[in-house]
This record gives C-alpha cells, structure tokens and sequence, in this order.
C-alpha cells in the first residue's frame, strides 16, 4: 500500500472498518501526516454529532450497509500542504470531507427511516399479541363461567342493588368455585373500580375486579369458595386494594 493508498483511509479508520493491519499501519502514517490526523479528527466529529441526534438504534444491518458503501467508494487522498489560493486541490479535498459528511448524514437519515417501520412494525406485532392475550383471557373467564352454571349443582342467590341494579351470586360447591352476574351496575367514578369479596366469617378476601367500563357482566370469581359464608361489593381505587377501604355496597349470602 502506497502513502497515496494511506491518504484514502481516513473516513475508514474514523468510522472502525479497518482491519488490524490496515489500522496499525494508517496509525503510523498518520503519526507523520497532520493533514490525515486532522480529517480523522473532523470525520469523528461528524459521526458523533449524528449518532447523538439518532432518537434510537438504527436496525442491526444498517452498519454493514454503511461499511460494505465505504469500500466501495475511494476516497480522493489530500494534496502537499499548499495554501488554498496556490493550489486547487485543497478546495476539492475540503469538498471532499463534505461529500463523506453529506453521505453519513444519508446513512443516518435512512436509518432514521429503518427504525420508524421497525418502530412501527413492532407496535403492530405488540398489538396483535395484546389482542390476542385479550382474546385468550375472554375466553379462558367464559369457560370458567360456564363451568359453574352448568354444573349439576350450580345453585343461586339474588338481589337488588343501589342505583336500580342486581346482582346474583351463583356457587358450585363440587368445584368450590362462584360467579357474579351483575345487571345495570352504575358506572364507577372516576379512579375508581367495584372489586368482589369473599366474607369469610367476617373477613374480607378479594375475590376480583368487575369491568368498570361494562354495566352488565359475568365474572368469574377469583380462588376457591372454601367456605365462604358471602359476598361483598365494594368501591376501590383503580386496580384494587388488599383489603376493603369503604363500607359495602351490598353483601349477598352465598346459596348453601
């Protein structure tokens, strides 16, 4: 490799894609070529600026693209240390440190564009799995509930609630699971959600959350009867408390 050959690598040594050999022996040269060291030192700039502004990491392939376009592209090596008005060329090698710039920038813009599709495509694969989660919760809670009702010895209790609502409890004591089935509950205020308990002999224990967005709904009860004697409903904030923060709405005894 020629000093001319070395004079090319400074957008290559700037941007890591020298080889061990290639780097050690630009390192040399350069040790003796201001003009190299300086154009490295510019060239880093350059690439630090622009990975700075990246709102987030390009896609995996986009630096082998970027790599694989470098070797492909010679770079015009830098004339005698003349001054700018003795010696055109010095306007072409500056001209020159501009193009690598102007090409970096490219890069960096489309891999901008790689990460928004990446971006994009990925919210539409987290969607599709949050409906189909969704879908799969709906159905596994509908086949609990159907398995209380139709069981043998599925027996129920009713009631009226506050607001014009009702609500029935309704227990399988063979599979030691219950269900709620409420019908025109208000909506909750705001920050709030009615969450179920079981009354175990005056102790309260959660036994879910009811869909503060839906008036009328099934819900199977979390855990096992286990000799629960009732079942309360209470006002909690969003999300649910471990233990009743307010009075009952209303307290139904389970069907024996």
């Amino acid at each position: 490799m020629s000093a001319a050959d070395l004079h090319t690598l400074t957008g290559a040594y700037a941007l890591h894609a020298l080889d061990a050999d290639e780097r050690e022996r630009f390192e040399r040269h350069a040790a003796d070529c201001a003009d190299c060291e300086q154009e490295v030192r510019e060239l880093r700039a350059t690439a630090a600026r622009l990975g700075l502004a990246a709102a987030a990491p390009p896609a995996p392939e986009l630096k082998d693209r970027v790599l694989l376009r470098i070797t492909a592209v010679r770079q015009e090596p830098p004339p005698p240390v003349v001054t700018a008005s003795r010696h055109p060329r010095v306007r072409r090698r500056r001209t020159s440190r501009w193009v690598l710039a102007a090409a970096l920038a490219a890069a960096a813009s489309l891999g901008g564009t790689a990460v928004w599709q990446y971006e994009r495509a990925q919210d539409a694969r987290d969607g599709a799995r949050e409906a189909r989660e969704q879908s799969r919760q709906a159905e596994l809670r509908a086949g609990q509930v159907a398995a209380v009702l139709t069981a043998p010895d599925a027996a129920s209790r009713s009631a009226e609630l506050a607001g014009g609502a009702s609500g029935t409890v309704v227990v399988s004591r063979s599979r030691d699971r219950a269900v709620f089935i409420a019908s025109r509950m208000p909506k909750p205020p705001g920050g709030k959600v009615y969450q179920l308990w079981f009354d175990d002999a005056g102790t309260m224990r959660s036994a879910g959350l009811m869909d503060p967005g839906r008036s009328t709904e099934a819900v199977p009860l979390d855990g096992a009867v286990d000799g629960a004697s009732g079942l309360g409903i209470t006002l909690e904030p969003a999300g649910g408390s471990p233990a009743p923060t307010s009075a009952p709405l209303a307290l139904l005894g389970l069907p024996a």
